[in-house]
């Protein structure tokens, strides 16, 4: 069923959202768009997390980058939207590849500080430096796409991030990666190249990151380091993956489709609606690690077993 959902459902499912795009409403484009953007950051998060056991708080820096790229290149080079998303992706790729020496000598809890490190570093350079308009930012000087040409663009970047989780998900490389997750130095003893494999995952999740920043840049309009960098980026993609499912391929899907509902009924209550997330948290670490896909996944087997 699994196989089934990944390579004849989903696609399916992104065809009819496109061909139905034009009748729904600015309301429901909004948030199918922020919808279709978690997701991605979250895919890209669990594969790096969950698959692969490195635990990152470094989203912001991809996803700033990748926004920043995009500025950028629209700016000074006019080189076109769907070139340019690619393009910014490649960026944060570039540097998930400059950095993946000194945070990869890192493990454990190191790894997780140096990425939060990492991204707080780049916020504070952006803002205190002025070729990239500083605490200002920039703005694009053209205008941005309509909401229905970002939604459609949305579409596109999550099934190319589908495309590669799958990919990544259903080959050699997983059975790899999860090698890697659980000990790194029994994997090496036999043959195992660590660092190139958590590389490619680390370059994958990056180059993802990157587009959905660059995508997230052009809607607004503007790039600015507290927004594109902030702490923000990094608490709702793990919120998402820990409440979806941590190392599963629903995990996403489910976890982003949760939060964004509870924003949407809790958007008058922000206060409340932090202290709720917070209380799920704490009740998914506690009895589901697996998150909710987990938790559904083992009832069926447990009433199998009472049988």
């Amino acid at each position: 069923m699994s196989r089934f959902c990944a390579y004849l459902f989903l696609p399916a499912c992104l065809l009819a959202l496109a061909v139905i795009a034009p009748a729904m409403s600015d309301y429901a484009l909004e948030i199918g768009f922020r919808l279709l953007l978690l997701i991605t950051l979250a895919e890209a998060w669990n594969l790096l997390a969950g698959y692969g056991g490195l635990v990152s708080l470094g989203t912001a820096s991809f996803v700033g980058i990748g926004a920043y790229a995009l500025t950028g290149l629209v700016n000074q080079a006019d080189v076109p939207f769907f070139l340019a998303i690619p393009a910014a992706g490649l960026a944060a790729a570039l540097l998930a590849l400059t950095v993946s020496r000194a945070v990869f000598r890192l493990r454990g809890l190191y790894f997780t500080v140096g990425t939060l490190a990492l991204a707080e570093a780049l916020r504070m350079f952006m803002v205190n430096y002025s070729g990239f308009g500083g605490a200002s930012g920039l703005f694009l000087s053209v205008d941005p796409p309509g909401l229905l040409e970002l939604f459609w663009t949305a579409l596109a970047i999550f099934a190319v991030t589908s495309l590669a989780m799958t990919v990544a998900t259903s080959s050699r490389f997983s059975i790899l990666l999860r090698a890697v997750r659980d000990d790194e130095d029994a994997a090496a003893q036999i043959g195992v190249r660590p660092f190139r494999i958590k590389l490619i995952a680390f370059l994958v999740a990056s180059f993802l990151m990157g587009m959905a920043g660059a995508l997230q840049g052009l809607k607004v309009g503007a790039v600015e380091p507290y927004g594109m960098f902030g702490i923000q980026w990094t608490v709702n993609v793990l919120s998402i993956v820990i409440i979806g499912g941590q190392g599963l391929r629903a995990g996403p899907i489910v976890g982003a489709l949760f939060v964004v509902l509870l924003s949407e009924l809790l958007a008058d209550y922000p206060a409340l609606h932090l202290a709720i997330t917070g209380v799920i948290l704490i009740v998914v670490i506690r009895f589901a690690p697996k998150g909710l896909v987990g938790l559904f996944q083992r009832r069926p087997r447990a009433a199998g077993g009472v049988q």
